[in-house]
């Protein structure tokens, strides 16, 4: 489950953590089929130097519950915040909230898509507008945002001389082909101002800063600045998967038509899907990676010379992932492995796994409890994940989990979904399980549409073997461990906690 590398644990006080969230970036990106064609070397080295979880998965899409069960470690079941625009409650502990009651000031250069709790703000409250506010603990040192409020960068932009138009033309390539260059240059791109700003603000801080770093990239709008927009060449790229049946379930056939190829660029609604289409559009999806892993080497190299890499938790992660065009899907609102497994590397310089690689099953809700295990914290009961350190010290942590288990919902309660629209579901309906063990994929429904068994052994996620009298056994298994998944792991807050005559009693 775990082949370690060691190296020489290093002991330092007052430790920072650098904690790096990519958007929509997929782990085969990194370590798995489509990087081989494409270049990431700061953040392959940087594996290289540390631990890689390769059987890692985020336990919700798209990217408001995926950062939500991130920071907060709970599966959208228990903090149902399912979509973005739903609420946080507001005393959800999080990853910021442990480490501000601990005397740290968690810091955020970016964003976290919290939408905030109506029950304790005015009505008109700016941040009961946008889904795009900060999680609770958090101080937000820069702020940006895709859909809404990036100003400083706008702001930067106009002082280098351009003309800011607003979202989403701001995505618009400065050209007439979907990859053509973006209006701005690479290092005034997004993507170069937030780690500039980063690295200037950390760099004026004392040892022991707590810094949450959020990348845009590679997020559509797919447009990227030169030299990355033409980095790669398209008739270079891999070709996206396809099926035999493109209908071969109800739900994919409305994925499918819901988000074409065109909703991921800015000015082209023609834009035709096909496989030389496809190929474009990766080319510069992959520009965007290397922009953001160019940035990435800056951020360790500044922790080097500044003499802060050994002093320094790094996590590198991923929200969730992105389709491609694997299946005629784009974006993530679906159930394949490529809209929910991400990368997932940790450097822990106290521990002294270098190099390691875990194929032991993963999730996003055990990043934060690993983050305040390896700076001297408690997780709180309500936190559905487990601790990674053990990992991080080469050894496999007792009875670890076999399964990894993903939420998915595709509802909408104010204006119906294409899927509420096309299979007739209420939005309390319109949501999915996924469950992965080793090989196989049990996707169980809500309501109203059929659920999927598959075994994916061959990298084919297309089949349908439920209704196969040979594999009705296995269904009815992994159904049974879906619901006792969901049984255990419902919402903890004081699963461990008794009122009793002696007072309040908690179990350790």
């Amino acid at each position: 489950m775990i082949r370690p590398i060691l190296g020489n644990a290093v002991t330092k006080t007052k430790l920072n953590t650098l904690f790096i969230v990519i958007d929509q970036l997929r782990a085969d990106c990194v370590f798995g089929a489509l990087g081989a064609h494409l270049d990431l070397p700061n953040i392959r080295a940087l594996a290289r130097d540390a631990v890689s979880f390769e059987n890692h998965y985020s336990v919700a899409s798209p990217c408001g519950p995926s950062r939500v069960s991130l920071l907060t470690a709970q599966y959208t079941s228990n903090h149902g915040a399912t979509r973005n625009g739903t609420p946080l409650k507001r005393d959800t502990p999080n990853l910021a909230s442990v480490l501000r009651d601990d005397g740290l000031d968690p810091l955020l250069f970016g964003y976290t898509d919290t939408a905030q709790d109506p029950r304790f703000l005015p009505p008109d409250d700016p941040r009961l507008f946008s889904y795009e506010e900060v999680m609770p603990g958090f101080s937000e040192v820069l702020r940006m945002r895709l859909e809404g409020d990036s100003r400083a960068w706008e702001e930067n932009l106009r002082a280098n001389g351009y003309d800011v138009p607003p979202y989403p033309e701001l995505y618009r390539p400065a050209g007439d082909t979907p990859d053509a260059p973006a209006l701005y240059a690479a290092e005034h791109s997004d993507t170069a101002f937030l780690t500039d700003r980063t690295i200037a603000d950390l760099d004026a801080r004392e040892p022991g800063w707590f810094a949450l770093l959020t990348y845009i990239r590679p997020h559509p709008p797919f447009v990227a600045p030169a030299p990355y927009h033409a980095m790669y060449d398209a008739k270079d790229m891999p070709s996206a998967k396809t099926a035999d049946d493109p209908d071969w379930h109800p739900f994919v056939t409305t994925a499918r038509n819901k988000a074409s190829v065109a909703s991921t660029v800015v000015g082209f609604p023609d834009l035709a899907a096909s496989d030389e289409t496809t190929r474009m559009i990766r080319k510069l999806y992959f520009g965007l990676a290397t922009e953001v892993d160019h940035h990435i080497g800056r951020l360790i190299s500044w922790l080097r010379e500044s003499g802060q890499y050994d002093n320094t938790l790094i996590v590198l992660t991923a929200d969730h992932g992105e389709m491609l065009g694997d299946y005629g899907l784009w974006g993530k609102m679906t159930f394949h492995d490529a809209a929910f497994h991400v990368p997932l590397i940790i450097r822990n310089p106290q521990s002294p796994a270098r190099g390691a690689v875990v194929t032991a099953p993963t999730e996003s809700t055990d990043v934060t409890p690993t983050i305040l295990d390896c700076l001297g914290l408690d997780a709180p009961h309500s936190m559905d994940g487990r601790s990674l350190k053990p990992f991080l010290e080469g050894r496999t942590p007792k009875d670890w989990k076999q399964i990894t288990v993903s939420e998915l919902d595709f509802g909408n309660p104010l204006v119906p979904t294409a899927w509420q629209s096309a299979h007739g579901l209420t939005s309390d309906a319109a949501n999915l399980s996924v469950l992965r063990k080793e090989s196989l994929r049990y996707v169980q429904f809500a309501g109203g549409l059929p659920p999927i068994l598959m075994d994916v052994s061959d990298g084919t996620e297309t089949r349908n073997l439920t209704k196969k009298p040979a594999h009705v056994q296995t269904m009815l298994d992994l159904m049974h461990e879906l619901l006792c998944h969901r049984m255990v792991n419902s919402d903890g807050t004081f699963s461990k906690t008794l009122i009793t005559e002696d007072g309040v009693k908690v179990a350790s």
